[in-house]
């Protein structure tokens, strides 16, 4: 064990994100400290448009790097249906426990009052009733609890672990990001929220799509925000969860379908960068004195090209651009996808001010996944909400939240919320460029207009 000062860690613990492509596993120490990091892809097949689907056995294959098919069986020689973290979690230890936030965020699970009988008969699941919910769970543990007597034998051959190392009750992707990132020690960091309760922060988690979570210590309710639900994330706190549909694959829609990106591709390859690296740079060329954000103010996006999740919860609403012109050319390319990123932004803000007007009072953001990794994407949104934006020490933020998990499982901490601060550590702080805010206000007014006039537009064709 670690007895303080700046010895060595001997406790250590492997962190499992599930993502939308891959499966990536981390080595993180007692400090938070990620140590080694693993990759391998996972399969993905669209049978259909819009339709996705992915192979359960497919990604505990991945996690045990070795090839593997679900087996198809009937609904009626099902033994269990799990979410996906809790699938995981059994094929580790054999226990058939689920874990808290699966059950309430995904399952209609009550942290309160269990399962509702009404609904499953309502819905024609009545058969689930049975044995008391054995199929889709009635032991329902707290993230991090200890599962059963840890690694099972064949699990452990597999991931070439040692038989019987704890395994924690496991959080949904998102939630783990949110967890490792939202209770790290900000002291000596400028942040206002060093005097304010855990409550002031918000986490985004910010990938294909985003999620933002809030937490509060009694249950606050907001109108097209998901929750709240008890103990969903972190312990003894209720959890409210916002999102945008699209984030991280909107950007690349934008780009991609620009006429200009071949061009882009051959001289993001020739200077050996990302596209988006390119992008951020050139940005910087075409600005000229002005900000570099101030290149759009013809030009504006509305972000919802696969519907609304939140604050609006409309799968209906569409995206919207205004401002194009014949341009086909790389500067256009360039301020097509800072607009999209602003447009992310607003809808960021769009989210942060329905919660404060529902009783949450947030001062902080807390950035994690891939986007995370963009500059340009962080400090937009600093500018755009007017808050600092907190990025991690490490920026596998999922993965040191799953192996936090890991750490209270095996005992190590006293408490999730002990981990949590341990840890998590805040890497930089970006702030809000303050001279800027008058320009962001006023594209937020137009960004909250281009919605009511898309209503308005579906009203008018919509119409007798």
């Amino acid at each position: 064990m670690m007895s303080g000062g700046d010895q060595e860690p001997d406790h250590y613990y492997v962190g499992i994100d599930v993502g939308t492509g891959s499966v990536r596993a981390a080595l993180v120490d007692q400090r938070g400290v990620l140590l080694a990091f693993a990759e391998q892809p996972i399969k993905k097949w669209e049978p259909q448009f819009n339709h996705h689907e992915q192979s359960s056995e497919d990604i505990w294959a991945a996690c045990c790097r070795v090839t593997k098919n679900l087996r198809e069986i009937c609904w009626d020689k099902a033994g269990h249906f799990f979410d996906l973290p809790d699938f995981l979690s059994w094929k580790a230890t054999g226990v058939t426990a689920r874990s808290l936030c699966s059950l309430v965020c995904k399952w209609t699970y009550s942290a309160e009052k269990g399962w509702d009988d009404s609904f499953w008969k309502m819905i024609g699941l009545e058969d689930l009733i049975g044995d008391n919910y054995n199929k889709i769970g009635n032991l329902v543990l707290p993230p991090g609890a200890s599962l059963g007597s840890g690694l099972i034998p064949e699990a452990a051959r597999e991931l070439g672990l040692p038989s019987g190392i704890a395994v924690a009750a496991s959080l949904i992707d998102a939630h783990a990001g949110g967890l490792g990132v939202i209770g790290a020690d900000v002291r000596g960091h400028g942040l206002t929220c060093e005097g304010q309760p855990v409550t002031s922060r918000l986490a985004v988690i910010c990938g294909t799509s985003s999620c933002h979570m809030g937490i509060s210590k009694d249950p606050i309710f907001v109108p097209g925000v998901w929750g709240p639900y008890f103990s969903a994330m972190v312990p003894g706190f209720w959890l409210n969860e916002g999102g945008q549909s699209v984030t991280g694959k909107l950007i690349d829609h934008m780009v991609q379908s620009h006429p200009a990106f071949p061009e882009l591709q051959a001289k993001a390859t020739a200077r050996c960068q990302s596209i988006y690296a390119y992008l951020n740079s050139h940005l910087d060329l075409i600005k000229k004195a002005q900000p570099v954000g101030f290149l759009t103010v013809d030009l504006h996006v509305w972000p919802d090209f696969h519907g609304n999740r939140s604050p609006l919860a409309d799968l209906t609403l569409k995206g919207m651009v205004t401002g194009l012109t014949l341009s086909r050319d790389l500067d256009d390319l360039a301020v097509l996808y800072l607009a999209t990123i602003q447009a992310i932004a607003f809808g960021t803000r769009f989210i942060i001010e329905t919660m404060e007007a529902a009783g949450h009072s947030l001062s902080t953001l807390f950035l994690c996944g891939g986007l995370s990794k963009n500059p340009l994407f962080v400090q937009m949104h600093a500018d755009i909400t007017g808050m600092p934006v907190v990025l991690s020490q490490e920026v596998e933020s999922v993965l040191v939240g799953a192996a936090i998990l890991g750490a209270c499982a095996s005992g190590d901490f006293a408490s999730v919320q002990e981990a949590m601060a341990r840890m998590s550590k805040v890497g930089k702080v970006v702030f809000p460029e303050r001279a800027d805010k008058k320009y962001y206000d006023k594209k937020y007014q137009v960004f909250l207009r281009m919605v009511e006039h898309q209503k308005e537009y579906s009203a008018i064709m919509n119409g007798s």
